[in-house]
């Protein structure tokens, strides 16, 4: 056999769907999961209202990492999962504040 068949990663197709350019942005996607992982954190944990101080923690971390991924976006599609995870994200601070903030109390 004269090639090999090369195995992509998860990430190598979330990458390809976000640089619909066709150019790199490693950086841009490297925002835009943070802000996705952060977000489902947030989300999930403030269905449990203990876990308040990691759901507001994640919830401001996301909308951060959203706000800064926001400001270099290259592609529509880096964009629309950056504003998705920063509602989700908001929503997770939201409720995490509400069940007793950053610090707990």
């Amino acid at each position: 056999m004269a090639q090999t068949a090369r195995r992509r990663s998860p990430l190598s197709a979330l990458s390809s769907a976000l640089n619909s350019d066709g150019r790199a942005h490693p950086v841009e996607n490297r925002l835009v999961a943070a802000t996705a992982v952060l977000a489902l954190v947030a989300v999930v944990t403030a269905f449990f209202p203990g876990l308040h101080v990691i759901t507001s923690w994640a919830g401001l971390l996301g909308v951060v990492a959203g706000g800064r991924g926001q400001m270099i976006s290259a592609t529509t599609e880096e964009r629309f999962v950056l504003v998705v995870g920063m509602v989700a994200a908001a929503l997770g601070f939201f409720v995490g504040m509400w069940n007793g903030g950053l610090f707990g109390g």
